[in-house]
């Protein structure tokens, strides 16, 4: 059996301490109990319930008395697997997976809020986050604030006494700003709040929250973990008492399952999840210095850049400026879809995390379902463009741009 956790791995070397080695080794390795039949490959378990050996066995487990697999809702040794591995590569001690990214977020709030308490949220969020923390948590009782994510002050100064929940996007999408972590856990720690981090753009391989303080990480693994956009997955890693207890008991009683097959393509992407992150990064600043020198570019958003606001936290906090890029063209909305709509090779889709390189209008699309006071108070301008860099040619990346951003 190959089991292991993050916590053997270094935050100040980023090397292992135990266990069976460093970060690449342990995204391949961790999670895979083999079978009696000996497999190399991790097996896909299709199967919707487990027999138990006798009727005391079914009880024990039930009752929780005794380990082992239930029914596939809530128990699946392929699932298991790529949550040991990818509680291992976000030093966490648990992970739950879930059926998408944000039932992840869904199943974090369902189980550690209540009823009148506040959630304190940074501004900076994907639309889908917005919505759900002001229209359906609304209707239970749970409110939420907002501050601009890089300002801790603010932060601070926006905790109510009924705040239990900090929850941010770093980078945010998809103006790529970031906060300082540590700063930020410290905050939350010393008004007695949780801190949920929503690592979707960096993943394990760029940044680990967990070793910063925050007490939560959620991903949609449907984009880089996966890493070719074939399935849909969320994910939330902590510790064994607020994943493995609160957020479990909702994935148990609720339902929102990662199948298994999802749970292997998962596992599989994780495999190379490294060397992608480090590939769509490279693209990702030659793509932001390219754009710089455009004349119809009006701004450019890339942590890579000297000149982003939170430039300095690279390096301490994020291994380098990740894949996305965002930009703005002089023009609007009229201006960005022409753009899009004259590129040949990448791909019109929101999401993002794919080899393929993707481009989307976030003011209708990721955040059309905002209020247009919403998306402003966002910094989500009409002439705003989101690339996710894939791993095309950088050369080929930049032609394709070129042919829209010259006719402006």
């Amino acid at each position: 059996m190959i089991s292991t956790t993050a916590t053997e791995l270094s935050p100040e070397s980023g090397e292992a301490t135990g266990g069976i080695g460093g970060f690449a080794t342990r995204a391949i390795r961790t999670g895979h109990q083999r079978t009696p039949e000996g497999e190399h490959g991790e097996p896909i378990f299709t199967t919707s319930s487990f027999v138990f050996a006798s009727a005391a066995e079914a009880a024990a487990r039930f009752a929780g008395e005794q380990s082992g697999n239930i029914y596939s809702r809530f128990t699946n040794p392929t699932v298991r697997a790529f949550e040991e591995r990818l509680a291992s590569l976000e030093s966490g001690e648990r992970c739950v997976a879930t059926a998408s990214g944000m039932a992840a977020i869904l199943a974090v709030c369902m189980g550690l809020l209540k009823t009148g308490d506040r959630i304190l949220s940074s501004r900076s969020l994907f639309g889908s986050t917005t919505l759900l923390f002001n229209k359906y948590l609304a209707r239970f009782g749970i409110e939420t604030d907002y501050v601009p994510l890089s300002d801790p002050g603010a932060w601070e100064a926006a905790i109510h006494p009924r705040t239990r929940l900090l929850f941010c996007e770093t980078p945010s999408n998809p103006l790529t700003e970031m906060v300082d972590l540590r700063r930020l856990a410290d905050i939350a720690h010393r008004h007695g709040c949780l801190l949920a981090v929503d690592n979707c753009f960096c993943t394990p391989a760029l940044q680990r929250p967990l070793e910063l303080g925050a007490d939560l990480v959620i991903h949609s693994a449907t984009k880089y973990l996966d890493g070719q956009g074939r399935c849909v997955g969320g994910a939330v890693v902590g510790d064994h008492k607020l994943v493995g207890e609160e957020v479990y008991g909702v994935l148990r009683t609720a339902g929102p399952t990662l199948s298994p097959f999802n749970a292997w393509v998962f596992l599989k992407g994780l495999e190379t999840l490294d060397l992608r992150m480090q590939a769509h990064a490279r693209g990702a600043a030659q793509l932001a210095d390219w754009l710089l020198a455009q004349p119809a570019v009006e701004r450019v958003y890339y942590p890579g850049l000297p000149e982003h606001p939170q430039h300095h936290l690279l390096g301490t906090q994020q291994r380098n400026g990740g894949g996305i890029v965002a930009f703005d063209v002089r023009g609007g909305r009229e201006a960005a879809w022409r753009v899009i709509d004259s590129t040949r090779l990448l791909s019109i889709t929101a999401n993002l995390g794919d080899v393929k390189t993707t481009i989307t209008h976030p003011a209708t699309t990721t955040h059309g379902r905002l209020s247009p006071e919403d998306r402003a108070t966002a910094g989500i301008g009409e002439g705003l463009i989101r690339v996710a860099v894939g791993l095309e040619e950088g050369a080929d990346i930049q032609t394709d741009l070129a042919r829209g951003l010259a006719g402006l």
